[in-house]
């Protein structure tokens, strides 16, 4: 049976502590929950008992810092997920915390797809939207819904105006201008054709001259 070897004081948040089981960290818990089960260093104590005394205890509390930590900005599920992970959350209160705010409707990786893409398009390609989109968690299923208007609509405009921006503090005689200009607007997530179109575009209304 798995003993307690460490039971240490959280040094951001004094109410709880971390608790090591043989000598490695298992979960973070109240200190209220660890003096009512009096549990101390030497402890005999099974993985399913300390899962339980921590989901009883702290999933409320970890539902209310959830709704805290979204309260700024939209989170994904991972977002939420490992930000809650990071204080030491297990996965079963992890997962009735996920499945709370989603009943709330506070998690929705499909809206949040569909307003970041609209908050950041014009800045950048659809390339780069969906591989933030993809770190963040979303699903490709919503990342495709998000990204429909706006393949549909076309980039040329958005890649215009990054590349203009671009260009305002360029030395626009410099022939290797033009070549760092089209591998940052790749960076940004246009594709080739679009970047190239945007070049040319430039370059016939002699807006370079």
């Amino acid at each position: 049976m798995p003993e307690i070897t460490a039971i240490v004081e959280q040094k951001k948040d004094k109410t709880r502590v971390s608790i090591d089981l043989d000598g490695r960290f298992f979960c973070g818990m109240k200190l209220e929950t660890v003096v009512q089960n009096r549990l101390k260093v030497g402890s005999d104590v099974t993985l399913e008992e300390l899962s339980r005394m921590q989901f009883e205890s702290e999933k409320l509390t970890a539902l209310d810092r959830a709704l805290t930590h979204i309260s700024h900005s939209m989170k994904t599920e991972r977002e939420v997920s490992d930000y809650l992970k990071g204080k030491g959350y297990l996965d079963e209160v992890i997962s009735f915390v996920i499945e709370k705010m989603k009943g709330y409707g506070y998690l929705d990786d499909k809206e949040y797809a569909l307003r970041y893409t609209e908050s950041v398009k014009g800045r950048k390609g659809a390339r780069l939207i969906a591989a933030e989109l993809r770190r963040k968690g979303v699903s490709d299923a919503a990342i495709s819904s998000a990204l429909g208007t706006l393949r549909e609509e076309g980039e040329g405009e958005g890649a215009r105006a990054v590349l203009e921006k671009y260009l305002r503090s360029k030395d626009l005689t410099d022939p290797k201008t033009f070549k760092k200009a089209y591998a940052y607007l790749l960076s940004k997530g246009f594709d080739g054709d679009t970047v190239r179109d945007a070049l040319k575009g430039l370059r016939d209304e002699d807006d370079l001259a």
